[in-house]
This record gives structure tokens, sequence and C-alpha cells, in this order.
């Protein structure tokens, strides 16, 4: 009882932390001004953005992944939790604070004159046909009582179930890894081609300056956390080499194919604002799945992290460090 309201308080100052950044900011149709463009310096920090995000990219995905070289960080040392819980805080905050924020403000912009889903947001799935209907007067009690005693059974044959069919081997915990690192990189390279895409096809330098510092330690600190289940999934050396460099390449690709596509783009177009934002939801969706249930509750449950309190307090405070940095980045971009 007392762990879990430590946690419950834990969980609490992280979303006291994270919470001022989800302000939205104001939402218009307006297009950069003449005076802000300048095709040729846009085109400089363009540059710069893919040379250092590639750099960075590949560092972040590349320390954990040579950590099985580095006995210090071998994923059986408790430095390697904590990188995790790090890297974890940094994809949880990504998918809230970023990704999602921008799928809401694309798929609810008013630039859509026509909302095509009604007056309900999509981007959160909801549905008016998915509220409790009320139940007619004749025969309350009894569907009641019906429904109750389905539940009952329900439960208590999946509790039974939970309990009697876990497989805890090493070759299903090694597929588990597997599909885990694969699911993760699909989810950041989706987001990572669509950021770079709109950066590559900004023309304001006053735009992309604080975007390539940003988007630099961005890709970095998901970098540590992609590479931290792709050491655990033990691909081969090709397959490493393969999920590492897609990881790596997907941003400045972004950025490449939005400097191609710069004069005919049109970032509050409908199509455009519908196709990012359907997008950026899945993407946030993906992230938020993976760092809580992939990767927070599977460390956090470890035999290791419960038997060792300090690792416990690091891991704590490496989650809302990691979520507190993401958080500063969203807001300085």
């Amino acid at each position: 009882m007392n762990k879990l309201r430590q946690h419950s308080f834990l969980a609490f100052l992280c979303l006291l932390l994270i919470l001022p950044t989800l302000v939205f900011g104001e939402c218009t149709c307006d297009e950069e001004e003449d005076g802000d463009r300048n095709k040729t310096e846009a085109l400089k920090y363009k540059l710069v953005a893919i040379a250092s995000i590639l750099v960075a990219s590949a560092i972040g995905v590349g320390i954990p992944i040579l950590g099985k070289t580095i006995p210090a960080l071998h994923p059986d040392r408790n430095i390697f939790f904590l990188i995790k819980a790090f890297a974890a805080g940094v994809i949880l905050a990504t998918g809230f604070i970023h990704v999602l924020p921008d799928a809401f403000e694309n798929l609810t912009s008013p630039c859509l004159k026509e909302n095509p889903w009604g007056k309900f947001p999509f981007t959160g799935s909801h549905s008016k046909n998915n509220q409790a209907q009320p139940v007619e007067n004749g025969g309350d009690e009894e569907k009641a009582g019906e429904h109750e005693g389905h539940v009952h059974v329900h439960t208590h044959a999946t509790h039974g179930h939970s309990h009697g069919s876990v497989d805890t081997s090493p070759t299903t915990q090694l597929l588990r890894h597997r599909v885990i690192s694969q699911v993760l990189e699909l989810g950041i390279i989706v987001h990572s081609v669509i950021i770079g895409i709109s950066l590559g096809a900004s023309e304001s330098p006053d735009t992309i300056r604080p975007l390539v510092a940003a988007l630099t330690f961005h890709q970095f600190f998901e970098g540590m956390g992609l590479g931290g289940c792709i050491s655990q999934a033990k691909f081969k050396a090709r397959g490493v080499a393969i999920m590492a460099l897609f990881f790596s390449l997907t941003t400045p690709v972004g950025i490449a194919i939005g400097i191609g596509i710069s004069n005919v783009y049109k970032e509050n177009s409908p199509t455009a604002l519908i196709v990012e934002g359907v997008f950026n939801a899945a993407s946030a969706g993906i992230l938020i799945y993976m760092s809580l249930v992939d990767l927070l509750a599977a460390d956090f449950m470890n035999p290791k992290m419960q038997s060792n309190g300090r690792l416990q307090a690091g891991a704590n405070i490496a989650l809302l460090l990691g979520a507190g940095c993401m958080s500063l980045l969203a807001k300085w971009a």
C-alpha cells in the first residue's frame, strides 16, 4: 500500500510538471508573411538541421546498442534501468505533449471549414454512439442481475487465465521485446517524417532556427529509448543496423522531402491538416501505449527493480527528468 501511495505521489508530481506545457496557442489559417520568408537563409538552417539531427539520432540509438560491449551499460546493470526510465519519460511526454496536441490542433483547425467528423474530436476517437443508453423500466432488475452475473463469471475466468497461462520463457520474452522495438520504431518514424516535412517546407528562418536545436535533442532522447528496446530484442547485426539506420534517416529524409515540395506544400490546406492529424494521432497512441505498458510497466515490475528501493527512486527521478526535458523542448519548439 505504501508503494502504491509513493508511485501515485510521483505520478502526480510528474503531472504537475508537464501540465503547464499543455496550453495551446491560437490556431489561424494565416500563411507565413512575406517578410518572414528568406529561402536562401532558410535552406542553410535546413542543411544544418539535416546534419545535426542525423548525428544526434545515430548517437542516441547507438549508445544502448553499444552498451553490450561496455560493461557499465550492460542491460543487467542498474544504469541501464535508469536510462530506459529516462527514455520512457521522453517518449511518454512526446506522445502527450508534442504529438497528440498537434493532432488535435490539426483536426480541429478552423481551416477545416467542413468538419468531416461532426462536433466530436476525431483525434481521441470520441463517439456519441458509445455513450451508455438508459435501460427501459421493464425488466431492469432482471437485466441488471444477468449483467452482474456475467461480469462476475467473466472477471473470474479472466483472473484465472491471467495467473495460469502467463508464459515467461526466454523465447516468449525475446519475441515480446522484438515486437515492442518494431512497433515503437513505427510510431517514432511516422511522427519523425511528419515533423521533418513541416520543417523542410517552411521558408521562415525564425521558425526553423529554434526547431533545429529542439529536434536534435528530441531525436537523441528518443533514440536512447528505441536503442534500449533494440538491444533487448537481440536482433542479428544486420537487423540492428537496419533499424538504427531507419530511425536515424527518417527526420532528415522528411526534411529533404519538405524542401522538395516547399513550393506547392500548404500546411493549412484541408488535405495536409487531415493527413498530418490522423498520422499524428495514431503515432501518439502508439508512443503513449508503448511507453506506459511495454517500457515503464515492464521495468517497474521487474523483480530486480521491486527488490531495490534505491533503484526504484532513481528510476522515478529519471522518469520525471525525461518527461521534464521533453516538456521544455516541446514548449521551446
